[in-house]
């Protein structure tokens, strides 16, 4: 008999996994059964929040159906491991793993033992994603950027697998192609990862996509522009607002050949809560997993990609003089 309602755990109790557990606390097919944190006092005190309890990893695993992994990134693997070879379902944070060798084997567990794994890449279940891609096939050039100030949290990982990779999975997510090639520079500024990097990224069907990140800026924006056969859209993520000009929709634009423009916003979606119904569905009804671990595995992939780009251009950098010897 199918289950009906699920027993989930939740590991990690920082910044992030707070939110996962408020959220599950109210989910209406699954109880939170506990929470799990190296630092007990943080795991006690989002616990409290959340009406649960915090229990030890052999004891949460054992207590639970499923489990959210919202820990740091070089966790994940070892981590989804644990969980998977438990017989656990697993909603892990992105990015899957540290390495692709990591994430095939993520891949192999959840398949041997028929469970559910998808990865938290949270933009895909946002409205603003919906927008966009509802509007805007085919790109032939996109440009996306993603600033912030500082804040120490993240930077355990470089900018690229902490904000860039949220625009990198966008990209491939509109961009039905593979990637060609990448040339990306960055630099760490404020911890001893990269905190600023620009990948210029080429797809086989030859759509470019430039791609922005920082967590060392003044202001904290979100934008993007997409350029298409079919026209032209700018995106303001964080104002919710988008503009499209092209031939098919929107209000004729006086002085042109045809041309139109549709001027849109759309409502504030729980993303999150999206996200977490999509695993719970997956999990009681057999409902498509919309990031799996293939989707998990090709973010992941390009990110690498830039770090390896980014490091070849530092190389020539410090080898011209532009950078001192050993300035990562």
């Amino acid at each position: 008999m199918a289950m009906r309602s699920l027993r989930i755990g939740l590991i990690g109790a920082g910044h992030f996994g707070r939110f996962h557990a408020l959220k599950l606390a109210g989910a209406k097919r699954a109880a939170l059964v506990g929470i799990h944190d190296p630092d007990p006092t943080r795991a006690a005190a989002v616990a409290r929040e959340a009406r649960t309890t915090p229990l030890d990893l052999p004891i949460l695993l054992a207590a639970s159906d499923a489990v959210v992994i919202a820990a740091p990134a070089e966790t994940h693997f070892a981590l989804t491991t644990a969980a998977l070879e438990a017989g656990r379902h697993v909603l892990v944070e992105k990015p899957i793993a540290a390495s692709l060798a990591e994430a095939d084997r993520l891949a192999e567990l959840a398949a041997e033992r028929g469970l559910v794994l998808q990865v938290g890449h949270l933009v895909r279940y946002s409205a603003e994603y919906a927008a966009v891609a509802a509007r805007m096939q085919n790109p032939l050039y996109i440009e996306a950027t993603r600033i912030a100030p500082f804040k120490p949290r993240g930077t355990d990982v470089s900018v690229i697998l902490d904000l860039m990779i949220h625009d990198l999975d966008l990209v491939l997510a509109l961009v039905e192609s593979p990637i060609a090639s990448i040339d990306a520079v960055g630099a760490p500024i404020a911890s001893r990862h990269e905190d600023i990097a620009n990948a210029r990224v080429r797809f086989a069907n030859g759509c470019v996509a430039t791609i922005t990140a920082s967590r060392i800026s003044l202001k904290t924006e979100r934008k993007m522009r997409l350029f298409a056969k079919a026209g032209y859209m700018s995106v303001n993520f964080i104002d919710r607002k988008l503009t499209l000009i092209g031939r098919e929709r929107g209000l004729p634009i006086p002085g042109t050949e045809g041309y139109r423009i549709e001027e849109t916003s759309w409502r504030e979606h729980d993303a999150l809560e999206a996200e977490q119904s999509a695993f719970i569905a997956a999990i009681l009804d057999g409902g498509k997993v919309v990031v799996d671990v293939a989707a998990g595995r090709r973010a992941l992939a390009a990110a690498l990609a830039v770090g390896e780009s980014m490091a070849a251009s530092r190389a020539i950098a410090e080898a011209s003089g532009l950078l001192p010897p050993g300035s990562d």
